[in-house]
């Protein structure tokens, strides 16, 4: 069995404050990937990623983003889209980085390789490529957009043509590396926080919702795009295909969380082959009554 959780950690000094340390030793991943990490190598705490081996790329601006991906063995190789990452065992201390693997990458995701938001690595003790996704939370069209009536200032629908810059060129990425995983002889696993909810199973309060940013129709028709079952398979949705959620994130506003009002934005997407070995799989809302984070784990167990 293959047990691999992602989660969204929003700020990995925080989460470890709330407990994420007791819960990685409690859950006993084989592999487990991490969004919006949010620290600098200066910054990391001591054994901030427990007993595993790190793969890390923190951005270039402090305090935002960040990406991990940790094996219990060292990974065979690590790919960013042009990134320098930290590569750390279980007990090491060092903060300096390494140059990773920069596969060919398609027209216009060069532009994102400095914001922490991508990196893949081949596990070492099974054909099986895993990647951790930070997708841009985005913003409402401009049509949309009405003062007063939102958190953010207007802006014209920039924060929403850069989001959909990065589908469209993310698109064409992941695509060729899941053939290029193919090609290696590995499955693929895309894990993340994709920054969207995909139907009305996803989002409690759907209805209206409906001109939200990440539940806009061209974000769910973007999704849709990636989705087949001969490409990649949404392994949560395949194994809980009827019921609303499980949710993966609650807004910390309100009685969101207590009302179980989320939505699934996070999520593992899987190559045919590694989808069919899918036997459980869960969201830990909290470990011994705390939220780690506004997101949850999202753990799945792959038997094969």
């Amino acid at each position: 069995m293959l047990r691999v959780a992602s989660v969204n950690i929003n700020g990995i000094r925080a989460s470890r404050r709330r407990g994420l340390g007791d819960w990685m030793a409690a859950r006993d991943c084989d592999v487990l990937t991490f969004q919006e990490v949010r620290c600098t190598l200066a910054d990391l705490p001591e054994d901030a990623f427990g007993g595993y081996h790190a793969a890390y790329d923190p951005g270039s601006v402090a305090g935002r983003n960040g990406v991990a991906v940790l094996t219990r063995r060292a990974p065979a190789a690590v790919r960013t889209w042009g990134a320098d990452v930290l590569l750390r065992g279980p007990g090491e201390r060092h903060t300096s980085v390494v140059a990773a693997q920069v596969p060919t990458l398609a027209r216009g995701i060069s532009r994102y390789a400095g914001e922490g938001r991508y990196l893949e690595v081949d596990l070492a003790d099974a054909p099986l490529t895993v990647a951790a996704l930070y997708l841009p939370k985005g913003g409402l069209p401009a049509h949309l957009q009405k003062p007063g009536r939102q958190r953010q200032a207007p802006d014209g629908g920039a924060r929403y043509e850069r989001k959909m810059h990065f589908l469209d060129a993310f698109a064409r990425q992941l695509g060729r590396a899941r053939r290029e995983a193919r090609a290696r002889g590995r499955d693929f696993l895309l894990t993340g926080d994709l920054n969207l909810a995909h139907t009305r199973l996803d989002v409690a309060a759907w209805r209206r919702n409906q001109q939200s940013e990440g539940f806009l129709p061209e974000e769910r028709a973007w999704l849709d795009a990636q989705l087949s079952p001969r490409t990649l398979v949404d392994v949560v949705r395949h194994l809980h295909p009827a019921e609303p959620g499980p949710y993966s994130w609650w807004s910390w506003l309100g009685q969101a969380y207590a009302k179980d009002a989320g939505w699934r934005i996070d999520y593992h997407l899987a190559t045919p082959g590694l989808a069919r070995t899918a036997a459980r799989a869960e969201v830990d809302r909290e470990h011994a009554g705390v939220r780690l984070s506004d997101h949850a784990p999202v753990v799945v167990d792959y038997e094969g």
